[in-house]
């Protein structure tokens, strides 16, 4: 059963265009063939103050999604550092 994928606003707003394009290409290359397909393989779930929510991890990237019937919301794509510290802002 395919995912349908959804992005918060900032994600192509903000997070993207901070990317370099190799990053991107990777990046947009796991969200389609990952997640689209079968994020609770792939993804692994967040705890504590982000339960609920899960992260696929792209080399130094995290790409923060939650799982919504047949829909991935993704949130953020962020460096490693700084990603839980803004997709708590987000949701």
């Amino acid at each position: 059963m395919p995912f349908e994928l959804k992005y918060h606003p900032d994600v192509k707003a903000v997070d993207i265009p901070l990317l370099n394009e190799k990053m991107k290409k990777r990046i947009k290359a796991a969200i389609e063939s990952r997640l689209a397909t079968a994020p609770h393989q792939y993804g692994e779930p967040l705890r504590k103050t982000l339960k609920g929510y899960w992260k696929l991890r792209v080399g130094d990237y995290r790409a923060a999604f939650k799982i919504v019937d047949n829909e991935v919301w993704i949130f953020g794509i962020i460096h490693r550092k700084q990603i839980y510290e803004k997709i708590g802002k987000r949701t």
